[in-house]
C-alpha cells in the first residue's frame, strides 16, 4: 500500500512538472512569439492586415447594408490590398443562427457580395476577390443570445498569396 501511494505521488509530481514547460513540444511553427509579433508589425503582412487593418465587418439583423463603421474598415482593407498586390482575398459571408439554413446562406452571400462590390468600388481589381457564403454554419460565438448573434453577423476577408488571374 505504501509503495503504491509513493508511486502515485511520483507520477503526479512528474505529470505536474511536465505542465510547467510551455515549449515542451518544441515550436512546430518555426516561429517564436517575438517573430509573430514582428509579423503583425510589418505593414505588408497578413498578420498586420488581420490585427491592424481589420479583417471583418459586422452587419445588423437581416441586413447586408454596410454601416459607416464597416465602410471605414473596408476603405482600409482596399488601401492595403492595393498596396500589396501579391495577395488575393476570399470574402466569407456569415449569418447568426436565427432563420433557416437556406435563408442564412443567401444572406451570407449578399453580405459577401456587398463587401466585394465596395472593395471593387475603391479600386481593388475584381479578379483578386472571390466570395463564399457559410450562412450560419461557421459561428465564432456560440450561444442563443444577442451578444453572440452580433459577432456572427459578419463578412470576413481572408487573404491568400498569389495574384489574381
Amino acid at each position: 500500500m505504501k509503495t503504491s501511494f509513493k508511486l502515485a505521488a511520483l507520477v503526479l509530481v512528474l505529470g505536474l512538472s511536465a505542465c510547467t514547460n510551455a515549449d515542451r513540444f518544441g515550436n512546430s511553427s518555426g516561429q517564436s512569439a517575438g517573430s509573430v509579433a514582428n509579423a503583425a508589425a510589418d505593414p505588408s503582412s497578413p498578420a498586420y492586415f488581420q490585427t491592424t487593418v481589420g479583417d471583418r465587418v459586422l452587419f445588423a439583423v437581416d441586413q447586408s447594408n454596410l454601416s459607416d463603421d464597416a465602410r471605414q474598415v473596408l476603405v482600409a482593407q482596399a488601401a492595403w490590398l492595393m498596396a500589396n498586390g501579391a495577395y488575393t482575398a476570399i470574402i466569407e459571408g456569415h449569418a447568426d443562427e436565427q432563420g433557416t439554413r437556406e435563408y442564412n446562406l443567401a444572406l451570407g452571400a449578399r453580405r459577401a457580395s456587398a463587401v466585394q462590390e465596395f472593395l471593387v468600388s475603391q479600386g481593388v481589381a475584381g479578379n483578386r476577390l472571390r466570395t463564399i457564403t457559410y450562412g450560419k454554419e461557421r459561428p465564432i460565438a456560440i450561444c442563443s443570445d444577442e451578444s453572440c448573434y452580433s459577432q456572427n453577423r459578419r463578412a470576413v476577408t481572408v487573404l491568400s498569396a498569389g495574384a489574381g488571374s
